[in-house]
This record gives C-alpha cells, structure tokens and sequence, in this order.
C-alpha cells in the first residue's frame, strides 16, 4: 500500500503500526490496526521502539533492486575497485542527526561523507558526489558501490548517479548486515569513540564539527555544565 509507505517515510521511519492507523483515518482511510500490521510487515517497515538503536535502512519494496556482486567479499586489490555506503546517527540535544558515508574497501579510508537531519536520497547522494569528486572518478568501470537495500541507495537519482560514472551498483539483502559486514563494522568504532565517549551532542552544527573536524572539538564541549 503506497500511502502507507508515505506516511512511514514523511514521519522520517519513526511511526509504528498505531500511529500509521491513525495517520490512514486522519486522510479518510478506514483501516483496521491488524491489517496495518500485516503489511508493515509485509513491506519490511517498522516504527521506533523506546530502547532499541534506531533504524536507518527503509527497504524500498516497489524500487528495481541492482544483483548483489560482492556476495560479502570485501576484498579489492586496488584503490576505487569497491566502495561500500552506509549510514549511521548521532542524537543531540534539538534531534537526530544522520551521517551517510563511502568507504574504499582497498584503503579503508572514508573517501566521502555528509550530514544532515534527514535520511532522504540526497544524504547519500551527496556523500556519494564527493566521493567521486575526491577520488577524481568520472569513467570508472571497475568500480563497484555497494550497500544496504535502503530505498535512499535503491532510487532512481542514486543508481542513475553510479550509472553516470560508469560504475556498477550493487545490493545486499534486506535487513542483513553481514551483507554490507564491512560498513557496519565501521559504525562501531564511530559510536564508542565519538558519540558515546565525546557526546552528548547540543546540534547539528556541533555534532558535524567533530564527526569531520574532530581536532576542532574538545571532548567535553557537548557536555552540560
């Protein structure tokens, strides 16, 4: 049910089962909770639970999926043979701030990153932009960019973008972090090392200087005094 996806994605993947009901009454759809249920799971959705990390990757049902080429060796032997994208997000004070990132398998070096309040197919894109700017990538065969099955990775405008520079798009599962393993092993160290030993954050504008200028920032400016 599109407008049901609609709803899960203008609350920025925060509601559940019980606000989307209410949401669907409120635009004059009379539905039953159960059935809402039903196919929140079915499309892969679910709204935030008081306690549990939140949830950055929206599965992108209705969107074309590119083929899995990695098949979870992150192996290159190479510089710009295989990038690997995620997302991850640090809390302040005013919200939630996310950060997108592209990782070069070869060097283990974030050759691309960005940050924002949102998790719209532009944060991604642009950590993506810079990537290609960076590492000088204009027509790149060889290249493969490889994530998580997030409708911000599956969209036209990001997998049109990779298509531009010649490069291959590839996909791992839904839901399945051993399919993009080596992303994820990076948001470990990002959270003990700066978010949970350097936080609490107070915004945006503070979280983003120590994520990408940590020397600007002392340890204990986020904290109350």
């Amino acid at each position: 049910m599109p407008l049901i996806t609609e709803i899960h994605a203008e609350s920025a993947g925060t509601y559940g089962v019980r606000r989307v009901t209410r949401a669907l009454r409120r635009r004059g759809v009379e539905v039953d909770r159960c059935m809402v249920e039903r196919l929140m799971r079915k499309l892969g959705i679910e709204g935030v639970i008081r306690g549990q990390r939140r949830r950055t990757t929206a599965a992108g049902p209705s969107a074309p999926r590119p083929p899995d080429l990695v098949d979870r060796d992150f192996t290159a032997v190479r510089p710009n043979q295989l990038w690997l994208a995620g997302l991850t997000y640090v809390r302040t004070w005013s919200g939630w701030v996310y950060v997108a990132f592209v990782l070069d398998a070869y060097s283990c070096r974030i050759v691309g990153w960005q940050a924002a309040t949102h998790m719209r197919t532009v944060l991604p894109l642009d950590a993506l932009e810079m990537a290609l700017w960076r590492q000088k990538i204009k027509n790149d065969a060889g290249l493969v960019h490889h994530s998580d099955h997030g409708s911000q990775y599956v969209s036209i405008r990001h997998t049109e973008r990779i298509a531009e520079a010649d490069a291959s798009a590839s996909v791992g599962s839904v839901a399945d972090s051993y399919d993009n393993a080596m992303a994820e092993a990076l948001n470990g160290p990002f959270e003990a090392e700066l978010i949970e030993h350097q936080g609490p954050w107070r915004d945006f504008s503070h979280a983003e200087r120590a994520i990408f200028h940590p020397t600007n920032t002392s340890r204990h400016t986020g904290k109350a005094r």
